[in-house]
């Protein structure tokens, strides 16, 4: 937002001193300080692991310091649980969801202040100011939709939405952005630029750097639990907050790019109809790195869950390696060697109380099993190989899954259906949450997967990361293929302009489907 913090006015709203936090074998936090301002957007970056997620729940009255003070308007602050939180006027829009699945969308906005009329949840103006508030975060779902049927970026969406309605004098967001496309992102930046108008003090938090270069009036810079520096967005670039956030500098974002000659096909999908959509076709050679682009809504995750059996297809047909297969559920595609890497990794990807070494061999069991027994040594063996492979840090292989950062648990996922013996990965929203270090780490497995000969359909908002990392792009608008894009015509207005042509003029502009041979065929501007 590019104001000097000085011009802001008034003490802060909020202030952290000398806090800390300890979990077994792990200092989370290690006297850090931390002060808001009324009215600014204050930046807290750093690595996974750096404690960023710690002081979030502390805020939000989810955990409690062991150590240190926090004040809010000058007085203590010490919620002991969440709505303590909320009625102080602290919201939380955290990267983990905190919504009821089975309950509808309005229901979850509403859900501790529900509109009640004789005595009666009143549905008609419960909907009424559902609708408005999902009109002001750009979500087009009806409110009686039930959240489990929703998306990812939509269920962000909710979880945003939801704190609008509510009294805010400290809004602390966690990463909000991580599957949103261009557009929910500019929308959720002029929704907090109003909010400041009105006084709110935000604290974002984001892996992002361009978007705290947008937005942010100062930033906090957090690594292994230490406060390192507290200064002016305007006076810095980002070479330095990536040297300040991994204490080292970082020459490049993406991987080299080398082009490859594709090898023999090894996924061809002709007309398949994931539910609610319309058909679609394309196809993937050994060696590639295919990215999917389009808008939250668009049909990217559908078509994914359809082909990986997760949803039954309304038609089609899909073929491995020349050969038609059947695919009724997720043991079909595993069987066939089609893997996928989802993008709610907690939610449905990892058994977070599992360790690391049973979450590695879950898709390879009789490996590690005889006569329906577990060998556990031979589960730790395979389980620290894949940690070597992958370079997951861990303090072992039995350590509950749920303790490791993003980054990591994002290699567990990719480590299983390695073990698997995948050919096709299909990786949807791959560093969702995750740092810049780690992103980069994540990046190379993934090239370094399709140079071993793997095919790789990769899903992602981020369309930088599409464009840094792929060999060409399928690019999805209102559930069709509105084109397809070839490494050397990658431009940013192009592939927008494809992006939202179905939600211009009616049905979306080009083919309904991208060609399945693997070219670029009607896809150049």
């Amino acid at each position: 937002m590019g104001r000097d913090a000085r011009s802001l006015g008034g003490g802060p709203v909020l202030e952290v001193a000398g806090v800390s936090k300890t979990f077994p074998g792990v200092v989370a936090l290690d006297d850090v300080r931390l002060d808001l301002l009324p009215g600014e957007v204050h930046a807290l970056i750093g690595e996974n692991g750096a404690g960023k997620s710690t002081l979030v729940k502390i805020l939000a009255g989810t955990q409690a310091p062991d150590g240190g003070t926090l004040r809010l308007g000058g007085a203590p602050y010490a919620p002991g649980d969440a709505a303590a939180a909320m009625r102080a006027g602290v919201q939380v829009v955290h990267q983990e969801f905190h919504l009821v699945p089975q309950l509808s969308v309005a229901e979850n906005l509403f859900l501790r202040r529900l509109p009640r009329r004789h005595g009666l949840v009143d549905r008609r103006a419960l909907h009424r100011r559902a609708q408005a508030l999902l009109a002001e975060v750009g979500l087009d779902v009806h409110p009686r939709t039930k959240v489990e049927r929703l998306g990812i970026a939509q269920m962000q969406l909710v979880e945003i939405a939801r704190t609008l309605h509510q009294d805010c004098r400290v809004l602390v967001m966690d990463e909000p952005t991580a599957t949103l496309t261009p557009r929910e992102t500019r929308r959720l930046f002029a929704l907090l630029r109003s909010l400041t108008e009105r006084g709110t003090a935000v604290l974002y938090i984001s892996h992002h750097l361009e978007e705290i270069f947008e937005l942010a009036d100062r930033m906090t810079v957090f690594r292994n639990g230490r406060h390192v520096v507290t200064k002016e967005v305007a006076g810095t670039d980002t070479a330095e907050v990536i040297r300040l956030m991994v204490g080292r500098d970082m020459e490049r974002e993406y991987p080299p790019y080398v082009p490859r000659e594709p090898g023999p096909e090894l996924l061809r999908v002709r007309d398949l109809v994931p539910r609610g959509g319309a058909p679609v076709s394309f196809a993937l050679r050994a060696g590639e790195v295919v990215g999917v682009a389009g808008l939250v809504g668009s049909g990217r995750t559908e078509t994914v869950r359809a082909l990986f059996g997760a949803d039954r297809p309304q038609g089609g047909r899909i073929l491995v390696k020349g050969r038609p297969v059947r695919i009724r559920g997720p043991r079909d595609a595993v069987r066939h060697g089609i893997s996928l890497l989802t993008e709610d990794r907690k939610g449905q990807g990892l058994v977070l109380d599992l360790p690391l070494s049973a979450n590695v061999t879950l898709a390879a069991t009789r490996r590690v099993s005889r006569a329906g027994l577990l060998r556990r040594g031979t589960e730790d063996r395979i389980a620290r190989e894949t940690v070597e492979r992958l370079r997951v840090r861990t303090p072992g292989v039995r350590t509950l899954v749920r303790t490791l950062s993003g980054g990591n648990q994002q290699k567990v996922v990719l480590g299983r259906w390695l073990l698997a013996g995948a050919d096709v990965l299909v990786v949807d929203e791959p560093t969702r949450g995750i740092d810049v270090g780690a992103r980069y780490e994540i990046h190379q497995q993934l090239v370094g997967l399709a140079a071993a000969g793997k095919a790789l359909l990769v899903v992602s908002s981020d369309l930088p990361e599409l464009m840094g990392i792929c060999d060409r792009l399928l690019v999805f608008s209102r559930g069709r293929i509105a084109g397809e894009v070839a490494r050397a015509d990658f431009a940013r207005q192009h592939i927008l302009a494809l992006a939202y042509s179905g939600y211009t003029n009616g049905p979306a502009h080009g083919p309904a489907h991208g060609p399945a041979d693997g070219t670029t065929k009607g896809a150049r501007a």
